[in-house]
């Protein structure tokens, strides 16, 4: 199961209550025209600073009439362009017939499109300007500032909210926990909590806790988590449930999450939700546990509690785990008379299983049929398909593939492509696997540096191939790969192949400057080769080369 359908996110508790608010107040249908009119004249003027004196707002005034908070903030939101948006907004701040005055909203509103086009200096100036510059603000732009891995600029900003608020600012507190354990510091993100704890200026809430759950419970720290938890100074809610929940499904923990849902169910105002339900049955379908997974979706319904595509795609996936197929093509059916339209992952959990049972024909032959039937394919859809057609040898199929993902604007995985070329090369159809190589583009993937690896060695063994091979090393370092050790044993074999000994020589100078470590075998033979070629000196340079280097490792150590 996803995280989008197991627990609400941090960032979605703090811009989810700003954007709820917002869009309650749009959207009334005798506003668009007026919206749209609006719209139209700002992309007339084109403001295209914060400050553009040149422009004359005069136009304007024809709407001051219509002017309020919830007319300014769908305006806002509207716009692609944000300096039209402060444009209007600067517009409306001015005196008007129907003495207008921004609420905390309309701020909110504007805001959130500064701070979502990176202009903080603008947003800080008009905040400040209007003496608007909260912690509550601040949160928003530690979150901002953290979205972008500005962790300094964060912290930064959470002192200001400190100095501002003496140090009574949770929300501030609220948006730095969530920004650092969004980036997985929870090593900070704990000498923060212990600090709010310790100066104990404000108390912890629902959302403090919640947050440090789940950063706990992303890295697998589940005892803390749940110590967290036990040790919290107000009541748990829906999302502080499920997040704990969720992180006792993920390390197979079933028999913690069910006493964890039985405290749930004895709450007054906490009863598990949709989320909670589909996190257990997931969570049971994971370690094989069907039939306890089936009893939640039958107390589901008892409490009247309605499953979801997930809940339902959770259970198709661990009976097709499982071998039951025909089970999960009647949940399938029971899914579309509760009203609920399967997806593609629905089907995906389906094709797997063909694929694991090694029937892979049959597993194309499904993709084509939920294809035909409008369903749109994804990524997963294909991926296992074609790695299996490569493990049964079927690399014509896979190749097939490819090419139909990337017609659809789908971007091929690099570990399918290479099991392609490894599929190729292991048959020996090397010119096929070059020109693969040579095409990633058209095939919508980016080779890695195994891609090149898997053509490169083979090449080498293969006798009058190493033009090609000079190609697709430069290609690959072009790319940003390297040569390592390996690969470089492998072109000198290629060049020994050819009896190419300036090449040979060349590469061998490269291992031993890089103190990659010496293939024996391979030195042996170019020494040998230049000591038959009565070319001592220059076998006595590599040999002395090599055991300088020697020596000097040997000094480190």
């Amino acid at each position: 199961m996803s995280s989008r359908e197991s627990i609400f996110t941090w960032s979605k508790s703090i811009n989810g209550c700003l954007v709820r608010s917002l869009t309650s107040t749009l959207h009334t249908p005798d506003r668009v025209p007026l919206v749209t009119s609006i719209t139209e004249l700002l992309r007339n003027l084109n403001p295209q600073n914060s400050e553009p004196n040149n422009i004359d707002s005069t136009p304007l005034n024809q709407f001051s009439h219509h002017l309020d908070s919830k007319l300014v903030i769908q305006v806002i939101k509207e716009q692609t362009n944000p300096f039209h948006a402060l444009f209007f907004f600067d517009w409306a701040s001015n005196p008007n017939p129907n003495n207008y005055y921004h609420t905390h909203l309309c701020y909110v509103a504007i805001t959130h499109v500064l701070l979502s086009h990176s202009l903080f200096s603008t947003a800080t100036s008009l905040l400040q300007k209007s003496h608007k510059l909260s912690h509550f603000f601040i949160g928003m732009f530690i979150k901002a500032r953290g979205d972008r891995g500005d962790i300094r600029a964060a912290m930064s900003w959470l002192d200001q909210a400190k100095k501002i608020e003496n140090g009574n600012c949770l929300f501030s507190y609220n948006s730095i926990l969530g920004v650092l354990v969004g980036k997985n510091r929870m090593k900070l993100a704990e000498e923060i909590f212990d600090q709010i704890v310790k100066d104990n200026v404000v108390q912890p809430d629902v959302s403090t806790y919640t947050t440090m759950i789940k950063g706990y419970c992303k890295l697998g720290m589940i005892e803390i988590a749940g110590k967290v938890f036990d040790e919290m100074f107000c009541e748990p809610n829906l999302v502080t449930y499920n997040t704990l929940i969720n992180g006792l499904r993920k390390k197979g923990d079933m028999e913690s999450a069910r006493l964890i849902f039985n405290r749930m169910m004895n709450t007054k105002d906490c009863s598990p939700d949709t989320v909670t339900y589909s996190t257990m049955i997931d969570g049971y379908c994971k370690i094989g546990d069907i039939e306890e997974a089936k009893k939640c979706l039958t107390e589901m319904g008892n409490r009247g509690c309605k499953p979801n595509v997930f809940t339902y795609n959770a259970l198709i996936n661990g009976l097709c785990t499982r071998g039951r197929v025909d089970d999960a093509k009647l949940l399938i059916t029971k899914m579309r008379f509760d009203g609920l339209k399967d997806n593609i992952a629905t089907h995906t959990s389906i094709s797997k299983w063909f694929c694991v049972v090694r029937k892979s024909e049959q597993a194309v032959k499904y993709l084509r049929d939920i294809i035909k039937s409008n369903m749109t394919p994804d990524l997963k859809s294909y991926v296992f398909i074609i790695n299996e057609c490569c493990k049964l040898g079927n690399s014509n199929e896979a190749i097939s593939l490819l090419k139909e993902m990337q017609e659809r604007g789908i971007k091929a995985s690099v570990s399918s492509f290479n099991a392609v070329l490894r599929i190729r090369v292991g048959s020996g159809k090397l010119d096929i696997a070059v020109l693969l190589l040579k095409q990633r583009a058209q095939m919508g993937c980016s080779p890695n540096f195994l891609s090149y690896n898997t053509v490169i060695c083979s090449l080498c063994m293969a006798k009058g191939r190493m033009r090609e091979v000079e190609e697709l090393v430069n290609n690959m370092t072009r790319s940003g790969a390297s040569i390592d050790a390996n690969m470089y044993n492998c072109l000198i074999k290629g060049y020994c192949k050819e009896d190419n000994e300036e090449m040979e020589t060349q590469i061998a100078y490269e291992i031993v400057s890089k103190k990659y470590v010496v293939n024996l075998d391979n030195f042996s033979v170019l020494l040998e080769k230049l000591r038959a070629k009565k070319k001592v000196n220059e076998a006595k340079k590599i040999f002395q080369l090599c055991i300088g280097f020697f020596k000097q490792t040997v000094g480190v150590i």
